[in-house]
């Protein structure tokens, strides 16, 4: 992976996304696109009542500019990646399926705006259209040559799933996106767990020779850090489920292009156990009449506990470092 083409992908992610926020954010503020605070949350939630919501939209253009900018830099230097079809084909795959994460979630937001409500789309409309777009993308990598059933568990070994497969990658690529999405919660708390993710990724894919995805990596990690200038404590913008749906199809993406889904459950420790925190919850108080949490998702609970949010966004970015630590040790083992 050429470093110059790595250098100007996260710069030229970093910029657009940083800059875009001078210019969205007042606009979204002209036009009334402020977040509807739950009833239900934490009360002091109550005073980011119209922070403006889908500024997710800034690093979509920052992220999907620089992945362009940065793969023709790339291919300017060695022509030859250019034959390399497969692995170009899941980049655009990977890219295709985070822009149709990131039309969901805007429509989900638009709704929501309109309505001046946190329902937007029912669970049933948007766990419909994600299952599609998992499909869709499922379809693209078979198509563009990756028909391997073969899933790599890390540490253990190779397991051939057959027909198996393709229903546990929706579930992992459904499940992840919408755990991403439920970190989205407090400022700052997705943008700063998946910097660290794509940092981790970054890392293995060039261990593992996976420029394309290296490239993926850097424009993630670029816009990440330019939308956190805006998005942290105290945030002057929310990303919405426009933009946490959109890194979720990019996180996902960046584990199957490099042949280890898997990965995702040390990557993305975080978003586990936010997903799992509510899973936990529901079934406890539907079987108990007891939370086990003192509200859900975890970061919630530890909200409600007396921690900021700048000191929860720090302890569960060290919590995804580690995994990711994990991760890169679990690949040394392939």
């Amino acid at each position: 992976m050429n470093t110059t083409a790595m250098v100007l992908t996260v710069l030229v992610a970093f910029g657009i996304t940083a800059a875009l926020g001078i210019v969205l954010i007042p606009f979204l503020h002209r036009l009334k696109f402020g977040q509807t605070i739950l009833d239900i949350g934490p009360s002091w939630h109550k005073k980011k009542q119209g922070t403006p919501t889908m500024g997710g939209i800034m690093f979509i253009l920052g992220v999907t500019i620089a992945i362009v900018v940065g793969y023709l830099t790339m291919a300017f230097m060695d022509p030859s990646l250019f034959n390399d079809t497969i692995n170009n084909l899941k980049l655009f795959s990977a890219v295709v399926m985070a822009l149709a994460y990131g039309a969901l979630g805007f429509l989900d937001d638009y709704i929501k705006v309109v309505k001046k409500q946190n329902e937007g789309l029912t669970a049933r409309q948007k766990y419909l259209m994600q299952l599609i777009i998992s499909v869709f993308y499922l379809v693209m990598l078979y198509m563009a040559g990756d028909s391997s059933t073969v899933v790599i568990i890390p540490f253990l070994g190779q397991l051939d799933m057959g027909l198996l497969y393709y229903p546990l990658a929706i579930i992992i690529i459904t499940g992840f996106v919408n755990a991403v999405n439920l970190t989205d919660g407090i400022d700052g708390l997705a943008s700063s767990v998946t910097f660290i993710a794509a940092l981790i990724f970054m890392i293995i894919a060039g261990v593992l020779k996976f420029p394309q995805s290296v490239l993926l990596s850097c424009a993630l990690a670029g816009g990440c850090l330019g939308f956190l200038i805006w998005n942290f404590y105290p945030a002057k913008v929310f990303m919405g489920d426009t933009g946490s749906l959109f890194l979720g199809g990019i996180v996902v993406a960046l584990a199957f292009n490099i042949g280890l889904p898997l990965l995702l459950l040390f990557i993305g420790i975080v978003y586990l156990c936010e997903a799992f925190s509510v899973i936990l919850q529901v079934i406890s108080f539907k079987t108990t009449g007891k939370r086990i949490f003192k509200m859900s998702p975890i970061h919630h609970h530890f909200e409600m506990s007396g921690w900021s949010e700048v000191q929860i966004v720090i302890t569960f970015s060290f919590v995804g470092l580690l995994g990711g630590i994990v991760a890169i040790l679990s690949v040394m083992f392939l």
